[in-house]
Formats: C-alpha cells, structure tokens, sequence
C-alpha cells in the first residue's frame, strides 16, 4: 500500500486539510440513532462514543459539549509510523490548541477546537514547511 514511514516524509507530505463542517463527540447505549452517520466510532465501557457532525446530533437530540473542527492529514501515514502524532501534537500544543488524533487505515484525522481551526492548519502547514520551532530540531536536540 506504500504507507509512508519516515517522519521527515511524513510531516513534509502532511497536507493538512480542513474539513468546513462541525463536528461533536458524544456518547450513546447501544447503536447510532437513525439519520446519524458517525465519522468515527469507539466502543468503551461507558457506551458507545460517536464523532457526528453537529447538524446530526441536534437533529437526534444527541447531547455534547465540544464542538470540533476536522483536520485530515492527507500523507498515507503508516499505522506502524513513530513520531508523526507526537510531532502534530507538540506543534499544536506549542500554540495553545487541543487536539484530538484519530487514525484511519490511509489517514490521520484531528479534530480541534472549532473556533481556532484555522489557526490549527495554519500551524500543521508550518510544520509542514520545517519552519521555526520545527518538532524534528527537538527530537533531534537541537531546538
């Protein structure tokens, strides 16, 4: 499937991309409601958690408390790949914003405070271009 390994490829092929829609986490017993398409699912102990876009869960009365902006990573990242989540979060958390990594089979996909997604891409795009304050400088001891 050629996935990509190498973090120096990985953050440079990042494409970040920002989804225009809005999006929420919550949490339901048992399957989805009828009319909502979860965009991510994960089953724990406590129920069955559902990222939806905002416009379904208000439509099924779906009850949630952080609306998220959704970057996708457009690189072919492998599951087995090391650094890249650490290396988008530290950027992300150098700047003040949250962030909360899914990852697909071919992609990663953050979902951020939908207020300042802008800002979020903005910040993967200068990781991506190796900028100042570039995550590999301090894996590598010199940032």
């Amino acid at each position: 499937m050629n996935a990509e390994r190498d973090l120096t490829r990985l953050l440079a092929g990042m494409r970040p991309e920002l989804d225009p829609g809005r999006y929420v986490f919550t949490t339901v017993d048992g399957p989805a409601p009828a009319g909502v398409a979860p965009v991510v699912t994960v089953t724990e102990d406590e129920g069955l958690t559902l990222v939806v876009r905002q416009e379904e869960a208000d439509a099924a009365a779906l009850p949630y408390d952080y609306v998220a902006g959704r970057i996708t990573l457009r690189v072919h990242s492998a599951l087995d790949a090391v650094g890249l989540t650490a290396a988008v979060a530290g950027a992300l958390a150098g700047a003040g914003l949250s962030c909360n990594v899914v990852a697909g089979f071919h992609h990663d996909h953050l979902f951020v405070e939908h207020a300042r997604a802008g800002e979020a891409l903005a910040v993967l795009e200068r990781l991506a271009e190796g900028g100042p304050g570039d995550p590999l400088d301090r894996l590598r001891g010199r940032g």
